[in-house]
């Protein structure tokens, strides 16, 4: 097998690499004067298993150039099949109209990955299931829950203390999926957004008072929401709120925002690389998925069950 990064998060692509025990295959990925993406490959990969990691966080559309660009060079060296490994995929969270005459760009990024060669792709935690019937090809939708559950069994000793909360109702699958591995109660927080990146907390459904609540999500990047949710779970009685998001996209004063939030913590995956900025908050912290991203590929190659990783 071969493992090839790209720009957007070599970090978490050494960390898989140096998992399996394979060197990153040796390639450049590099721009001209003018901006355009050129890639060149300086090793054999005919007839290869080849794994192209590449989240496509910010810049986004610079990052899925990049991923489109190396799909097309492994496609044209003769690569017998081509693994797209997307821990982060950018645009999902347009998986559907949002109004008149607006796109579905989650499909477009699927289109273009498929056309630009793609034979299989492994991503980690889609903001949405159903973009998994986007893609003509055999995608792989691997969950962080394992990683943040042997986390939060680290730091939290006794389960009966426990809440898991979901910041918006749309994540109760979600989240009832880590309460359940944990045993632990789940509550939600009912809330109205009046507008895009805005939102008001409207009341707490579930028993949070004096109890540790954990903000569960896939996504972090305003970090208003998860804010807000966790200044009324406070209001609400709870002894402390921390917070575990799969993705953290943490854009603008984000991090601003939650060092000077009552969360105790925020927990993020490795899925985008981390900033200086976040290295430097004093209540975030980071957990590899390196390890689960190393053993799926390891069980792609092989042909064996990835599903029996959650069981």
């Amino acid at each position: 097998m071969k493992i090839l990064a790209c720009n957007s998060n070599r970090p978490l692509a050494k960390a898989m690499a140096d998992y399996l025990g394979v060197p990153l295959t040796n390639a450049d990925v590099k721009r001209f004067a003018d901006q355009e993406v050129f890639v060149e490959i300086h090793e054999n990969v005919r007839g290869e298993d080849v794994f192209l990691v590449q989240s496509t966080s910010a810049p986004a559309n610079d990052h899925i150039m990049e991923l489109l660009v190396c799909l097309d060079a492994l496609k044209r060296s003769s690569a017998r099949r081509i693994t797209a490994v997307i821990p982060y995929y950018g645009y999902a969270r347009q998986d559907r109209k949002m109004g008149p005459r607006t796109p579905i760009s989650a499909k477009l990024v699927a289109n273009l990955i498929t056309a630009a060669g793609a034979n299989r792709v492994l991503t980690v935690d889609l903001h949405a299931g159903q973009i998994q019937g986007f893609f003509d090809i055999p995608l792989d939708h691997l969950y962080a829950a394992p990683v943040i559950v042997e986390d939060i069994k680290k730091h939290y000793k006794d389960p009966s203390k426990l809440v898991i909360v979901s910041p918006d109702v749309g994540g109760v699958v979600r989240a009832r999926g880590i309460a359940n591995r944990l045993r632990a109660d789940l509550a939600i927080v009912d809330k109205r957004r009046e507008k895009i990146g805005e939102s008001e907390v409207m009341n707490i459904i579930g028993d949070v008072d004096g109890r540790d609540c954990i903000l569960f999500d896939d996504i972090v990047d305003s970090a208003g929401t998860l804010c807000n949710a966790a200044s009324a779970l406070k209001k609400a009685g709870a002894a402390s709120v921390a917070a575990y998001v799969t993705h953290g996209v943490l854009s603008g004063k984000a991090v601003e925002r939650v060092e000077k939030s009552v969360l105790t913590s925020l927990v993020i995956a490795d899925t985008i690389q981390t900033t200086d900025a976040i290295k430097a908050a004093k209540n975030i912290r980071v957990v590899s998925v390196a390890p689960l991203l190393g053993e799926a590929v390891k069980r792609i190659n092989h042909e064996t069950s990835i599903s029996s990783l959650f069981d």
